[in-house]
C-alpha cells in the first residue's frame, strides 16, 4: 500500500510552523495532565498509551484543542509499536519537538526475596525499555529534521533518590532513568537535543489512591500521606517544554509539600 498524501504534506499551523509533542501514558494521571497543559500552551500532541478509549477521553477533555491531538494506541515496551507511533507522528506533522517519556508501572510492595521475576521484568520493560525505545525514536527524528533538535523529558521519581520499602523493581528502574537522562543529554548536545528529568512525589492519580488508606513507612508504621493536584505536574512539564533549546531544566522535583520525604519522615 502506498503512503497517503498526508505523508507528503505534513500539517502546519497558520504561522507555518507547529510545535509537536509526544506524551506517553497519556490516557490517565500525569500523562493526561501533561498533555492537557501542553495543549493549553498551543502544542499539537500525540497521545500514546495502551488503551485507545482512554486516549480519546483525554482528547475530549481538551475541548477546542482536541483537533491538535493524535491518539495512538501504543505499547511502549514493544519496538514495532513505538516505531508505528513515531511514523504516525511524522506523517501527521513531519517532526517532533518534545517527548514526555511518562508511561510506566509499579509492582506489589513485597519483601525483596518475594519479588516475582514477572513483576521485575514487567516494570523494567515499561519503565526503562519503554523510555529507551521512545527516546531513541524521538532522538532519531530530532537529529534529522529541519530545523533540527528537540527536547526529551523523562519522568523519573523521588524513588530515584529515596526508595520506599518493598519497591526494588520500581526504584531500580527510576535510578536507571536518571542515568538514561544524563546520557541522552550528553549525546544530544551536538544535535541540539536537550534532555531533562521530572521527579514526582505523591501526585493525586489512580496510582496513589492507596495513600489515602495508609502506606508502609520504613519504621513499619502505616501512614496516610498527603497528595497534591496532578495538574501541578502538568504545569511543570509545560514550563520545561517552553524553554528554548539553549536552556534546560536538568532535574526538577514536584511533590506534595507535607509528604514524608525530606528529613527522617
Amino acid at each position: 500500500m502506498s503512503e497517503t498524501n498526508d505523508a507528503a504534506r505534513p500539517e502546519t499551523c497558520a504561522g507555518g510552523t507547529v510545535r509537536v509533542a509526544v506524551v506517553t501514558g497519556a490516557g490517565s494521571g500525569i500523562g493526561r495532565a501533561a498533555a492537557l497543559a501542553l495543549l493549553a500552551d498551543g502544542w499539537s500532541v500525540a497521545l500514546a498509551g495502551r488503551r485507545q478509549d482512554a486516549l480519546e477521553a483525554t482528547a475530549a477533555l481538551a475541548g477546542e484543542a482536541a483537533g491538535r491531538c493524535l491518539p495512538v494506541a501504543t505499547d511502549v515496551a514493544d519496538r514495532d509499536s513505538v516505531a508505528a507511533l513515531f511514523a504516525a507522528v511524522e506523517r501527521r506533522w513531519g517532526r517532533v519537538d518534545l517527548l514526555f517519556n511518562n508511561a510506566g508501572r509499579g509492582s506489589p510492595a513485597v519483601d525483596f526475596d518475594e519479588i516475582r521475576f514477572e513483576d521485575w521484568a514487567g516494570v523494567v520493560a515499561a519503565n526503562l525499555t519503554g523510555a529507551f525505545l521512545c527516546a531513541q525514536a524521538a532522538y532519531g527524528m530530532m537529529k534529522r529534521q529541519q530545523p533540527r533538535g528537540g527536547r526529551i523529558i523523562n519522568n523519573g521519581s523521588i524513588s530515584a533518590h529515596v526508595p520506599r520499602p518493598g519497591s526494588a523493581p520500581y526504584t531500580a528502574s527510576k535510578h536507571a532513568i536518571s542515568g538514561l537522562t544524563k546520557s541522552i543529554g550528553l549525546d544530544g548536545r551536538k544535535h541540539d537535543i536537550a534532555c531533562g528529568q521530572i521527579d514526582v512525589g505523591n501526585a493525586a492519580t489512580e496510582m496513589t489512591e492507596r495513600m489515602n488508606n495508609g502506606v508502609l513507612q520504613p519504621d513499619g508504621r502505616m501512614m496516610v500521606e498527603p497528595r497534591m493536584d496532578v495538574a501541578n505536574v502538568g504545569r511543570a512539564v509545560a514550563y520545561m517544554a517552553s524553554l528554548p533549546l539553549d536552556a534546560n531544566v536538568q532535574t526538577i522535583t514536584v511533590m506534595a509539600t507535607q509528604m514524608p520525604f525530606l528529613g527522617r519522615g
